[in-house]
């Protein structure tokens, strides 16, 4: 048994030792019998939250009203949550009255696809009533039950699925991709915050192509915020090797396939409710980028962008120019390494020392003349030295 369940197995012992039913399930199962790595495992059980915070010293109610509670054991937290069954679902979101219940099958029968609805017991044993292990062997993504009501029930399991394709290489069933063409407009109901986690899973999957096709082929990119109006943009996203791209090269590129104008970037960004700090990172990529379509590297653009911009930048360049990705990458940090200075802090010379040396009081002009130094010494017309600068500013008629 993994690592991860062995650890786990004296926790769903505990709750069996106290007369009741305990099981893993959903992606952790899943993980395991595709031989993938598991982080955490989820538990589930026919013991109330009341009766779970009975059995265990140490618990914390997360989600309590929705029979979720996390148990501290042995320096580990684990969800555990009660079986249960959900009446109508009021926003496509959330059931509007959750049960709790003895049957394992029933709570499995929510869950949405079936390689997801597969639980096993503390001695290994499988419980899949659903024929979620076909679905695995097949490499096929199918809901327990119709697509339209799993769809109805929650919107955010369509973009899950086409996450899923993206993640295990899997393709939809028929009735899943048909639903998708037929309820995408249901994700008008779900949070930006929630899409965004999917779709950037999505990017980051080993099968992000095909996912992307799906995304654009079905229409759900036309419920995803600020895409609609880029269909054949993002078929050509599609045609680049991304592999070897980072989380928000990936967004960077996406913005210059769709070539969203600069005065545009920021409202797009703020649309995906992006944190501010990622935001500008990725408009920071997108402006060098533009800059590199046009011109070459320089001494100095190498210095004002940063070696870990430049380097992104080039992967982005060789990506749209569907060159190696690192074609040119190694060269590029070497001369960043070689650079005089590598950062305004080691100029060694400060507005004081200007005022000083040329008698003058404070204002704009600081600023000015020590860009000037700054480019002049990253550049090598100028020794980082303070007497050779002294020596400059002095004979400066310009200052």
């Amino acid at each position: 048994m993994n690592l991860a369940f062995t650890k786990a197995k004296p926790v769903l012992e505990e709750i069996e030792r106290h007369g009741y039913e305990a099981y893993f399930v959903g992606g952790s199962v899943r993980d395991f019998l595709m031989n993938q790595p598991i982080n955490d495992v989820d538990i589930a059980t026919s013991a109330t939250p009341f009766e779970i915070k009975t059995i265990f010293e140490k618990t914390i109610d997360v989600g309590i009203e929705h029979g979720t509670v996390v148990v501290l054991y042995n320096e580990e937290a684990y969800e555990i949550t009660t079986f249960r069954s959900e009446a109508e679902y009021e926003d496509f979101r959330r059931p509007s009255k959750v049960d709790f219940i003895r049957s394992l099958e029933e709570d499995l029968k929510r869950r949405d696809f079936t390689m997801n609805a597969i639980a096993m017991d503390a001695r290994g044993t499988i419980i899949d009533p659903f024929n979620g292990q076909q679905s695995i062997q097949e490499k096929v993504i199918m809901t327990v039950g119709k697509a339209e009501e799993r769809f109805r029930e929650d919107a955010l399991r369509m973009m899950r699925a086409v996450r899923f394709v993206s993640k295990l290489s899997f393709e939809l069933d028929e009735q899943t991709y048909l639903s998708l063409r037929e309820f995408g407009y249901l994700l008008e109901h779900i949070a930006v915050e929630r899409k965004l986690v999917e779709f950037e899973k999505l990017l980051m999957g080993t099968n992000h192509s095909r996912a992307l096709h799906l995304l654009i082929d079905t229409g759900l990119y036309l419920y995803l915020p600020g895409l609609d109006g880029y269909k054949i943009s993002l078929y050509q996203l599609i045609d680049y090797e991304i592999d070897l791209l980072t989380l928000e090269e990936r967004w960077a590129l996406l913005l210059a396939t769709i070539q969203i104008p600069e005065s545009e970037m920021e409202p797009f960004l703020r649309e995906w409710k992006l944190p501010v700090k990622r935001l500008r990172e990725i408009q920071r990529m997108v402006k060098w980028l533009s800059y590199r379509q046009q011109q070459e590297w320089t001494s100095y653009t190498i210095y004002q962008a940063g070696v870990e911009h430049t380097v992104s930048v080039e992967k982005l360049y060789n990506c749209l120019k569907k060159q190696p990705l690192l074609n040119e990458v190694n060269e590029l940090a070497a001369k960043h390494e070689q650079l005089a200075i590598r950062s305004f802090k080691e100029l060694k010379v400060t507005g004081n020392d200007l005022m000083e040396w040329l008698n003058r009081k404070g204002g704009p002009w600081i600023k000015d003349a020590l860009a000037e130094i700054e480019e002049m010494i990253v550049n090598q017309e100028l020794l980082n030295e303070p007497n050779q600068i002294r020596e400059w500013v002095m004979s400066c008629k310009q200052m």
